[in-house]
């Protein structure tokens, strides 16, 4: 099979328009349910939440009153932002999710008593019965996937890359039990956590939601953090009280698409799925997860929200799973042939709940009607994914519950940032530290010294909780938005000058008195999915760097403390350092860091390392495959790694060789000349957002036609034409990032040959794409209907046009594609990155 990336990531491009399926149509029959064969690898699996045949029948009671739209209504879920609680209710709506950084009222400081308030709003109009309908209660999703981070006030735990290095499962239930009292507080009901991903490639800007390369590990913990989620199976408690709906995400291998691109295609065989990938599933369907969300990527080629063998023949029937599957975030619009208003086929293929944010959820609920009453989905399939979700609701006592103020706990601000939550938090980060490198004995620290406290992640609680924290990537923040947690400095200060000592905090280094120590707090700035994609794992830290030659040239121990979402090349650092000290990112309760590397009053140890890698560490920058107990001779530590105090290891100067070659950007880059160069592959999305591999000499699709035609030799360009039925894409894409970035300082251009036989009828683009929400294009309609009919013409577009709009140059995925809905035809030939350029296309 060739690999490739499909141009899913690009289709979110493509307006889809109208309402699709809405003309008369025969009701098709009820489609019999064929037998499918699953792989023998694939287990049988028993939820040990058994169906209840009282919850049965009631759905049955239900489903017979419900009406088609109503029937559609309970598989949307909306967004606080783009949908009111009138619109729930005139919709019949099953479900609302506040996505990252969204808040009631658009107050990122809004109170306990405000999400309290919107839940009940809400609930308010789902069961409001005064048009005839059945009123069934709304359920409201949230991402809180370390602690609830939408929250100003709550407890963030460590991120799971940090949890996994505590090898405590135990730990996991605590965790998890303690999240869902803080979120039943606000009247939520339902979390989209644990993330269950195997990471194969550190690049990856989700590494950080991974608990660690080795399955078996994701295996021990799922189950666990699904039981402190929603209780235990054979409890009273279970999905009540202070517990929620746990989600198992994101199904499946979204850890392992090719070089580590977000949204991207696993390509792998299925035993290696079921080895790797499904693992953590396993557990937690065997501790009674009532949800499963759908992954954004891909799996040899096929979208996860469009995989009818995954999503049903093994999830739903192998699996034994009969809760309900959810969509991330419009992510049916990437299923081949499907729009973000229209995808019949992600229905069809087990989606029982589509995650609609955008304000284009009302197109996709009335397509959706439309196709249900046509028969383009069969009313067995309709009945399926809306009884699956009132089971989920019934079981969680939704329609018994009432009003979300008036359950227990709501509204219990005691709950938010709890004491006894803020203490599991900080054991988390106690056990989760990894001592790389303590050399002659440096640590633990006498806590009677004068120490330095430098570094720009020292006092930067934002810093330290990373991605999902208040805001969908981490940004923005300040210590204030985090009432009751503690910085880093916070708790070594804290410790310090409770024994006689102090703490100096100089961000800089700098220092009026010389310090008996130096602790340097750096690493990476927050991020989440999408924009912490990364093209290779050399930290890019040249001013800490800077700032720990410095202490250690004075002759001051350095001991540095490493802020990280994934493991990165860090050998110049940890040669700088005496001691060195992986604290991943510990989220609010950073006073945990202080509890290991200091001393108690009377000198003796407070609390050792326990952390341990569960990622190996890498010995070069280069990105590698990750295989457990595989990667040692690539490490500079290997999985299972991590110093304590009675470890007496001296770590001799580490090579500062990275591995990278460095490109001057002189020698131009050729992307296509006559035949797409590798990496890259000639790819076409069309007007009805089917994906295809241009490999033919010629290829018609929907609102575009493709044809290699003759230049100076056979075949040597290409001829593009958009027939005007809607926005098509066709350029250049690769499996694996492209850096640039010489280019972009060394004037450098994207120059291409092209000549124009048909002038545009509608607004042309040029594009350059790094990964979902990362990239940029650039107008060229003036300039091709500027054009001289059919003569060739040099186009040359200023890098710096492209980076200043979104493009990251370090980490292309495509370096060309022209994108337009109306009519045009242009010939295209000899595509490539140039240097020192004059441009037809500047940006200042």
């Amino acid at each position: 099979m060739k690999k490739r990336i499909l141009l899913g990531v690009i289709s979110g491009l493509i307006a889809g328009g109208g309402l699709a399926g809405c003309g008369e149509q025969k009701t098709a029959a009820e489609p019999k349910k064929e037998a499918v064969s699953v792989n023998d690898t694939w287990p049988q699996l028993t939820s040990p939440i058994k169906k209840d045949p009282a919850i049965e029948a009631r759905i049955d009671e239900l489903l017979a009153k419900m009406t088609v739209e109503e029937k559609v209504g309970q598989m949307v879920q909306v967004e606080i932002r783009t949908a009111t609680p009138e619109e729930v209710k005139q919709y019949n709506i099953g479900s609302i999710l506040n996505g990252g950084g969204a808040f009631p009222g658009d107050d990122k400081h809004a109170t306990v008593d405000d999400w309290v308030a919107l839940a009940d709003e809400y609930y308010k109009a789902s069961v409001d019965t005064s048009d005839g309908g059945v009123g069934i209660p709304m359920i409201w999703g949230t991402d809180a996937v370390h602690g609830h981070n939408n929250v100003i006030g709550a407890t963030l735990f460590p991120h799971n890359i940090a949890l996994g290095a505590t090898q405590n499962p135990e730990l996991m239930r605590q965790i998890g039990a303690a999240t869902a009292a803080e979120v039943r507080a606000t009247g939520i009901d339902w979390i989209f956590a644990p993330t269950l991903a195997v990471v194969r490639d550190d690049r990856w800007g989700r590494t950080y939601e991974s608990y660690s390369e080795d399955p078996q590990v994701v295996y021990d913990y799922a189950g666990k953090l699904v039981e402190g989620l929603q209780g235990a199976h054979d409890s009273e408690e279970l999905l009540h009280g202070k517990h929620v709906i746990g989600t198992a995400k994101h199904f499946l291998a979204d850890g392992g698409t090719e070089n580590g691109i977000d949204r991207g295609d696993a390509v792998m065989s299925e035993e290696e799925l079921v080895k790797i990938h499904a693992q953590g599933y396993f557990s937690a369907i065997e501790a009674g997860v009532q949800s499963v969300m759908a992954s954004f990527s891909s799996w040899n080629g096929e979208k996860m929200h469009g995989h009818k063998y995954l999503m049903t023949d093994v999830l739903k029937d192998r699996l034994g799973f009969d809760g309900f599957v959810v969509g991330d975030w419009a992510g049916h619009q990437f299923v081949n042939g499907c729009t973000n208003e229209s995808c019949p086929q992600a229905v069809n293929a087990g989606l029982d709940m589509f995650m609609a944010p955008d304000p284009s959820w009302k197109e996709l609920y009335a397509n959706t009607v439309a196709q249900a009453k046509s028969g383009e989905i069969s009313s067995e399939r309709l009945d399926d994914a809306v009884r699956r979700i009132l089971r989920v609701k019934m079981r969680s006592g939704l329609f018994e519950a009432g009003l979300p103020s008036e359950r227990a706990n709501a509204g219990d601000e005691s709950l938010i940032g709890a004491p006894e939550h803020r203490a599991i938090a900080r054991q988390a980060v106690r056990e989760s530290l990894v001592l790389l490198k303590n050399n002659d004995n440096l640590l633990p620290l006498a806590r009677d010294q004068r120490v330095l406290v430098a570094g720009d992640g020292a006092d930067n609680i934002g810093k330290q909780a990373g991605g999902w924290s208040i805001t969908w990537q981490g940004t923005g923040n300040q210590n204030s938005d985090f009432p009751g947690g503690t910085s880093v400095y916070g708790g070594i200060a804290e410790a310090v000058e409770s024994a006689g000592g102090t703490a100096e905090l100089s961000e800089d280094g700098s220092f009026e008195q010389k310090p008996d120590v130096a602790i340097v707090v750096f690493g990476e700035d927050p991020y989440a999915e999408m924009q912490g994609d990364i093209s290779n794992l050399d930290y890019p830290g040249e001013r800490d760097l800077a700032l720990l030659q410095s202490l250690k040239e004075q002759g001051i121990p350095v001991v540095s403390l490493f802020i990280t979402g994934r493991p990165l090349w860090t050998n110049p650092e940890i040669n700088a350092s005496d001691a060195f000290a992986v604290i991943w990112q510990p989220g609010t309760e950073g006073g945990g860091v202080a509890d290991v590397i200091f001393r108690k009053a009377n000198g003796d140890v407070n609390h050792d390392f326990k952390g341990q890698l569960t990622f190996s560490w890498p010995n070069d920058a280069q990105p590698t495959l990750r295989n457990p107990g595989e990667n040692e001779a690539l490490a500079q530590f290997n999985y299972g790694y991590g110093l304590d105090y009675q470890s007496q290891v001296q770590i001799a100067a580490l090579s500062e060789e990275s591995g990278l070659k460095a490109s001057d950007g002189n020698e131009a880059l050729a992307v296509f000349n006559g035949r797409a160069l590798d990496p890259w592959s000639f790819q076409v999305t069309d007007a009805g957002n089917n994906q295809s591999e241009i490999t033919s000499s010629v290829a018609k699709l929907q609102g575009i036609k493709v044809q290699s035609v003759d230049r100076n030799v056979q075949e040597d360009s290409r001829r593009l034409q958009w027939t005007g039925e809607g926005n098509a894409v066709a350029g250049f894409f690769a499996n694996s990032r492209t850096d640039l970035s010489a280019y972009l300082s060394n004037q450098g251009a994207l120059v291409f040959d092209v000549k124009v036989d048909g002038a545009p009828s509608d607004a042309v683009n040029l594009g350059m794409y790094c990964g979902q929400d990362c990239g940029a294009e650039q107008s060229i309609t003036e300039l091709l209907s500027g054009t001289t009919a059919g003569e060739w013409k040099t186009v040359a577009v200023d890098l710096q046009c492209l980076a200043k709009g979104g493009a990251k140059m370090d980490m292309v995925l495509s370096p060309f594609y022209v994108r337009t809905a109306g009519k045009l035809d242009l010939t295209i030939h000899d595509i490539r990155i140039a240097a020192k350029s004059e441009a037809d296309i500047n940006c200042g």
